[in-house]
């Protein structure tokens, strides 16, 4: 008996898996969305920055204006000789299909490609334009990546009326949870000057250790926000402690902490940061404080695209999605500054980085079919 040959959702998948594109490598997997995308009448613009290749491809140039955003590159594999097979050869075994980039976010890449040909193959004179946005920064940086090509876009007046960003949003079954926001991130580098000198002469030293210590703990206890309808409190966390040098004998004259803020919209990144220095100042610290402004939070309220996303959700899957904007950044930060709509939609998450990334195979024409059904809600004639 002749082989089935497989969907072609999952054939892209598997040509996408077994390039290996670990960030900010794209390693060819955009020059094979470009021929596919090419020969359906895209236009085809890449955007090259230092080592990171973007793609950006529009077909039509009415509004409304249906983008579809992801990245080719993906995260380190980790020991080798931990994985069941090699991570760059898609392997299918027990309904799942294995491989770095299953599930972040190579299908989600070949879902949209198939579900705008299937799209087209139906309605070939449709109302707006498609575009996909596609880079190799996103696991790296993020700074020459999908933030140049909004640049971009904007210096040319373009916008976006809808975006959905592949990400995997789901936690137990496709089609569980829909993303319609994140929250902002604040990081800071703080460092506090003591007095350098030997242990057993206090009095002779300043141990910016224990100086600093009553302000962390204030840090860590104060409420920050009490968060909103649609995003939880602001959380404070430290990340790093170093101080000392290596001696038990000495201690140090300099301590530096490194922590983080994840914000809602009730908080802004200025009112945080004026908080932490009055804070500081009240325990008459002597520091340095650098910020780092990674993310803004933002939020697409319910309206046409979440309704006809959740609607094409149900009709494929049975599933009520959870509209949450939980968990970490993604580039639908960067969508927001020229789309007011941006979602995020894409496999289960379980597995996403790890040893063994997977993804069940029959979600995979699920993905397709949701994304073709979103396409036909918002661009079918």
């Amino acid at each position: 008996m002749a082989a089935v040959e497989a969907a072609p959702a999952l054939r892209l998948t598997r040509e996408l898996i077994s390039r290996r594109s670990i960030t900010p490598k794209d390693n060819g997997c955009q020059e094979l969305l470009a021929e596919r995308l090419a020969r359906l009448g895209f236009a085809i613009e890449p955007v090259q920055r230092g080592d990171v290749t973007n793609l950006w491809a529009r077909r039509g140039n009415a509004r409304p204006l249906l983008c579809f955003v992801g990245h080719t590159d993906v995260v380190p594999t980790g020991p080798l000789d931990q994985w069941h097979s090699d991570p760059f050869v898609p392997t299918e075994r027990e309904g799942k299909l294995f491989g770095r980039g299953a599930a972040d976010m190579k299908t989600s890449i070949a879902a949209f490609v198939v579900a705008v040909e299937d799209f087209l193959g139906r309605h070939g004179s449709h109302k707006g334009s498609v575009a996909l946005l596609i880079t190799s920064d996103e696991e790296g940086p993020a700074v020459d990546g999908t933030v140049k090509v909004v640049e971009l876009l904007k210096s040319r007046g373009e916008r976006i009326d809808y975006c959905l960003v592949g990400e995997p949003t789901c936690v137990a079954k496709l089609g569980d949870t829909i993303k319609n926001g994140r929250r902002g991130s604040l990081s800071g580098a703080l460092r506090v000057k003591g007095v350098q000198g030997h242990i057993a002469y206090p009095h002779l030293v300043k141990n910016p250790v224990h100086l600093v210590a009553p302000a962390l703990a204030e840090l860590a206890s104060t409420e920050w926000d009490k968060g909103n309808d649609s995003f939880p409190p602001t959380t404070w966390q430290v990340s790093n402690i170093h101080g000392g040098t290596g001696a038990d004998n000495v201690t140090p004259g300099e301590v530096e902490i490194r922590f983080n803020f994840r914000f809602s919209t009730a908080s802004t990144a200025d009112g945080l940061k004026q908080r932490v220095h009055a804070l500081l100042d009240r325990h008459k610290l002597d520091y340095k404080l650098d910020w780092t402004l990674g993310a803004v939070p933002y939020l697409t309220p319910r309206g046409k695209l979440v309704d006809a996303l959740s609607a094409s959700i149900r009709e494929v899957t049975g599933a009520a999605p959870e509209v949450s904007t939980t968990g970490g950044t993604s580039d639908g930060r960067f969508i927001a500054d020229i789309c007011k709509e941006v979602v995020e939609f894409g496999p289960v998450n379980a597995s996403i980085h790890k040893l063994n990334e997977h993804i069940d195979l029959a979600a995979i024409e699920q993905l397709r079919e949701i994304y073709q059904r979103l396409l036909g809600r918002l661009l079918a004639p």
